[in-house]
């Protein structure tokens, strides 16, 4: 990892002089904010103003030139981490890889597909082949591209070394044209075999073997102009993965790769070169950025270790990440892959696939034609390549204080978790020991919490959702009834769209969705605030909110009559609650109600016998909360209308 710069001692002063300055300047707003004085703040202002990632990384509120690190390189040369392609294209940018052969259609329908989107911006294609498309197909899919310019990702499955001997012979056969380019790392053909990977995500996959046994003769006839391997991190990161564990494992499986490579008489540099890297990138466009920068930081640092520094830019295709992207109001998802997209771009993959916009959908339950949702997607990158501009850049974010900090840290999160891994005697050891299993498991808790708790926002989901959209239809979905998902995919807003989707079931045999009664105390001002967030987190969990209005003592019985539901919420200010709460609770209780909560902190209920059944608050833990009144409301409706997965 790089020191910080040398600087000279009376600069590094005043640096550190300037930051104190902030640091009381920040202190007094705090203690102004809290209400005590600066001594009795419980920490430093920065503590108190950081936050952690999921990994367990700190970001601080403030980076100045105190956190300068040393120069890392130029784009294109060791360590790599300002990009790992020397030729790059400013005026082309990173490749606009778009995905074919998943929707049913000929394999002349495909090609004609194909050739429109490369008329239309693609510069880059990821064909599956096992499905709709086969091996056979793989001439007539590639009519008509020029395959020295176009980079080309196999996704084959289990039929991997038919596919790509397949298109190995398109590659040999392919006219030469009048001015053939050189192959770059812009025109890489990757088969796309991901066996270790594959391993743990349960897609299907060929035998490591097989695919070491061809890398051996690829590297012997093309060298790196194409590459057998594909170290898929998308296996761990739909599976819950956090930043830090998914390079761990990504570089953890390629470590093996390499060994595998070298075992069968590959030189380190040849072994190197015939492995490629697909990452997740999400809706976090800092964390996207500092993750590819950090991934090409490692594998520098392996290709040093083992030999080969000048063959360790690690080649990356940055997918959008499937957990992220919600089955409900899915629109939201184009917002998603455009800061996924950017992230990409700026951290400086080398090809960016960004996902249909209902990617999360089961095919049948989608309302918009293929066509659309596929322009749509090509669309968000070309926007950002040719109208914002993003790619004229390499490496936008180098010299950036945070960024350059996160892409450090990162990187010595995901080396340590690595090590541990070496430790349980490499990849495949750790697993065959579970221990893989457990580490993501415990990452996608933590996730869980998080969304659960509303601390990680899912648009759409667990804030603002809405409660009159169009119900998704169709059968309940796996996950391997998405397109490119794995069995292990764990969306991040699954466990509220399971509530919608039973909230969906009951309105499909009622024509009536679960409901709650609002009781707000006072006037429309002392109210709305909570009148609003309760409505909100109910909807999250399909749950309508009735709100009459404001109501007192006298007014309650009414209310609950005409509403019939056992649940009620009190809503109203503090010095409300203290004077017309019990009042109304039990007016409430006297009308029949069996579970009444209360808006807001516990803590300000007036003190007496009678109090509520419970609290929605801020910080509660939102799907445990609400399976609970769904329970209460509807015993026993099955998800039977939705396609959660």
């Amino acid at each position: 990892m790089p020191e910080h710069s040398e600087q000279p001692e009376q600069s590094r002063q005043a640096l550190d002089e300037a930051y104190e300055t902030w640091s009381r300047a920040a202190a007094g707003v705090l203690a102004k904010s809290r209400r005590v004085e600066v001594d009795d703040l419980p920490d430093t202002p920065e503590a108190l103003l950081s936050t952690q990632t999921r990994d367990g990384l700190t970001v601080r509120p403030l980076y100045t030139r105190r956190d300068e690190t040393a120069e890392p390189g130029v784009p294109g040369g060791f360590p790599y981490v300002r990009g790992a392609d020397p030729h790059r294209d400013v005026l082309t940018g990173w490749r606009v890889t778009e995905r074919f052969g998943d929707d049913p259609a000929s394999a002349q329908r495909v090609n004609t597909e194909i050739l429109e989107a490369m008329n239309n911006g693609t510069s880059g294609l990821w064909l599956a082949v096992g499905g709709a498309l086969t091996a056979d197909d793989l001439a007539t899919v590639l009519s008509g591209v020029y395959l020295d310019l176009v980079p080309i990702t196999l996704d084959a499955g289990a039929s991997g070394i038919e596919a790509a001997r397949a298109l190995l012979a398109v590659l040999d056969g392919a006219p030469a044209g009048a001015h053939t380019a050189a192959p770059t790392a812009a025109t890489t053909l990757s088969l796309g075999l991901s066996p270790l990977t594959a391993a743990y995500s349960g897609r299907p996959t060929v035998a490591p073997e097989a695919a070491t046994e061809l890398a051996v003769e690829v590297a012997g006839a093309h060298g790196a102009a194409v590459r057998t391997l594909r170290v898929d991190g998308t296996d761990f990161a739909t599976a819950g993965a956090d930043n830090g564990l998914e390079l761990a494992l990504s570089v953890a499986a390629a470590v093996a790769h390499l060994r595998d490579l070298t075992a069968a008489g590959l030189d380190p540099a040849a072994a190197l070169e015939q492995l490629t890297f697909a990452v997740s990138v999400a809706d976090d466009q800092f964390a996207g950025i500092a993750k590819l920068r950090a991934l090409r930081r490692i594998w520098a640092r392996v290709a040093e270790v083992i030999g080969a520094p000048n063959s360790g830019g690690a080649l990356t295709h940055a997918v959008t990440d499937l957990s992220m992207y919600s089955q409900r109001d899915p629109w939201v998802n184009m917002l998603r892959s455009t800061i996924a997209a950017f992230g990409a771009g700026v951290g400086g993959a080398d090809q960016v696939t960004v996902l249909r916009y209902d990617a999360a959908l089961p095919a049948d339950a989608r309302t918009s034609g293929a066509a659309f949702s596929r322009r749509i997607a090509r669309n968000t990158q070309l926007l950002l390549l040719e109208e914002s501009n993003i790619g004229r850049v390499l490496d936008p974010a180098g010299g950036s204080w945070f960024v350059e900090s996160l892409t450090d840290d990162l990187a010595a999160n995901a080396w340590a978790v690595f090590g541990d891994i070496e430790k349980q005697g490499g990849y495949r050891a750790a697993l065959d020991s579970g221990w893989i299993a457990e580490r993501v498991a415990e990452s996608l808790q933590t996730r869980d919490v998080a969304v659960a708790h509303r601390r990680e926002s899912v648009t759409g989901v667990n804030e603002f959702p809405n409660l009159a959209e169009k119900p998704i239809t169709g059968a309940p979905a796996t996950a391997t009834d998405l397109v490119g998902a794995t069995p292990r995919l764990a969306r991040v807003g699954r466990a509220f769209e399971q509530l919608r989707d039973r909230s969906d079931a009951q309105f499909a045999d009622t024509g009536t969705r679960p409901r709650i009664l609002l009781l707000p105390l006072g006037s429309v001002a002392e109210h709305n605030g909570r009148t609003t967030f309760v409505a909100n987190l109910l909807a999250a969990g399909g749950i309508e909110a009735v709100n009459p209005g404001p109501l007192d003592a006298s007014t309650i019985p009414t209310a609950i009559a005409d509403t019939g539901t056992p649940i009620a919420v009190l809503c109203g200010a503090k010095a409300r609650y203290a004077e017309d709460g019990p009042a109304a609770l039990a007016a409430a209780r006297a009308a029949g109600l069996a579970h009444v909560l209360l808006a807001g902190p516990d803590k300000e209920w007036p003190a007496g016998d009678d109090r509520p059944d419970g609290s929605l608050r801020v910080g509660i833990d939102a799907v445990a909360t609400l399976t609970d009144l769904f329970d209460r409301l509807v015993p026993s409706v099955p998800a039977t209308s939705g396609a959660s997965a």
